[in-house]
């Protein structure tokens, strides 16, 4: 898994578990909701540290509540 697939699944979860949407995340984290579907789309780049930070912002968590996932302890060595 590479560190965009491993961040799309993180968001997805956390959506998921706050009942949200893409557009209700990006409102509460303070950021325009196609700064947040870009990540979804197919792209090589994972997004920005700032970006991460506002959308912790959005869930009300630390970045080291979203890094703390399984999803991240199995990154391929190449990503």
């Amino acid at each position: 898994m590479t560190l965009l697939e491993a961040t799309r699944q993180r968001i997805n979860e956390l959506c998921i578990l706050n009942n949200m949407n893409i557009n209700q995340l990006a409102i509460a984290s303070g950021i325009n909701p196609s700064t947040i579907r870009s990540i979804f789309k197919v792209v090589k780049k994972a997004p920005s540290s700032e970006t991460i930070y506002y959308i912790c912002i959005g869930f009300g968590i630390t970045i080291k509540d979203f890094y703390d996932s399984k999803l991240f302890n199995e990154l391929d060595d190449n990503d």
